[in-house]
């Protein structure tokens, strides 16, 4: 059995959790809803608030997605209730962050500012100029949206400029020496 697969996931008071026969599992909470579809080898059911994944067989693609369920559907019910977010840090002379509407917009350096529009089910915050939080119900959707915002500028290892996630640690490289 997958150690994690096996685990009874709760339901938490004011979460309604269903299952259709075709394995598409839909959650929904305080914050929203999320309906994602499963893989048909895994058995997914409903007993006294918690949900138990079980799988048909023993074969190796059905192993690999016991404990993927299982975790796919306990970020569903944590995302409803709770929500998720991640903290970007812009690091760099100029570099910051402002909110224009639903519009993030960044001075990175380059010669034009960078526009991200928030895509649905995510929303940014920018309590300093140089901080920027995501936030969404979606833990997907929140960590894709987040490295695509550090992918403008990922962090160089010589003197750390970039966007880096808020507890990402760079390791820094020693500069060229000079001649001698």
């Amino acid at each position: 059995m997958s150690r994690i697969g096996k685990l009874p996931i709760a339901i938490p008071a004011g979460v309604t959790f269903t299952v259709t026969p075709d394995n598409v599992v839909t959650v929904k909470g305080s914050k929203g809803q999320l309906v994602k579809a499963m893989a048909k080898d895994i058995n997914i059911a409903v007993e006294d608030n918690s949900v138990v994944v079980t799988r048909n067989d023993d074969e190796k693609k059905s192993r690999s997605l016991h404990g993927l369920t299982r975790a796919l559907i306990n970020n569903m019910v944590v995302g409803v209730t709770e929500g998720y977010s991640k903290t970007l840090e812009l690091i760099g002379v100029g570099y910051r962050a402002q909110l224009q509407g639903k519009k993030l917009v960044m001075n990175l350096g380059f010669s034009h500012p960078v526009e991200i529009e928030a895509v649905e089910g995510v929303t940014f915050e920018t309590p300093a100029a140089t901080k920027v939080v995501i936030k969404g119900i979606d833990k997907e959707l929140v960590g894709n949206v987040a490295a695509d915002i550090r992918s403008w500028r990922k962090p160089e290892p010589y003197k750390g400029k970039g966007i880096k996630y808020d507890n990402e640690v760079i390791r820094r490289k020693e500069g060229k020496t000079g001649k001698k």
